[in-house]
């Protein structure tokens, strides 16, 4: 999962804003089918409806969080998915259900917090998750086991990351709630991920 730029609106001279808007457009010029560059702009609308007000790049901010989780919920729902599809092995196939339930749970609560927040996630999954799909879709036998576990432990240690950066950074106290009571799940789905990587790991291809 990519990290993209983040945005703080700040009061400006209303003359430069067109200029801003245009550097803004152009950065993401042709990647607009992107489902995370679509809500990236429409989150940059957004803030800059008021003629005062520009786009800066921050290193923090709610509004990334919020579209770098659903882009990671989203994900895990759509290789959940195929890991119940394909996996050969009942630990990987009950790895997928329960990332595809329990994911598909947060998302949701994610959307409705989004909206309540004015801020646009991506509606659908990701390039960058739709190439981690096909590249597992490519697996078979213990060998997309192996992947899928392996690409588990990997996404979920990265989450928690997120997750615990905005828990304790998030200047809104609802993400912060938010991104607190998701951790410990998270963690759980790591845990998982471990033992169902050390089971694929043990069986002779």
């Amino acid at each position: 999962m990519k990290n993209l730029i983040n945005f703080k609106s700040i009061l400006i001279p209303s003359l430069g804003l067109a200029g801003l808007l245009l550097f803004a457009t152009s950065c993401s010029e042709n990647k607009t089918t992107d489902s995370m560059e679509v809500a990236e702009q429409e989150n940059i609308s957004k803030l800059t409806n008021d003629d005062r007000t520009a786009v800066v790049i921050d290193n923090d901010n709610d509004a990334q969080f919020l579209m770098d989780a659903a882009e990671m919920q989203m994900e895990e729902i759509s290789l959940g998915k195929l890991a119940q599809q394909k996996g050969n092995s009942p630990h990987v196939k009950e790895l997928g259900k329960m990332m595809e339930e329990d994911h598909s749970k947060s998302l949701s609560e994610l959307k409705a917090l989004a909206q309540s927040k004015s801020v646009s996630i991506p509606a659908s999954v990701t390039e960058d998750s739709r190439d981690a799909y096909k590249s597992l879709n490519e697996e078979t036998g213990n060998d997309f086991g192996k992947a899928y576990t392996d690409m588990m432990v990997e996404h979920h240690e990265d989450a928690i990351e997120l997750y615990e950066k905005a828990a304790t950074d998030s200047e809104d106290p609802k993400i912060r709630a938010y991104a607190t009571e998701k951790l410990p799940g998270l963690r759980t789905h790591l845990q998982h991920a471990e033992a169902a990587k050390e089971k694929s790991d043990n069986i002779k291809s």
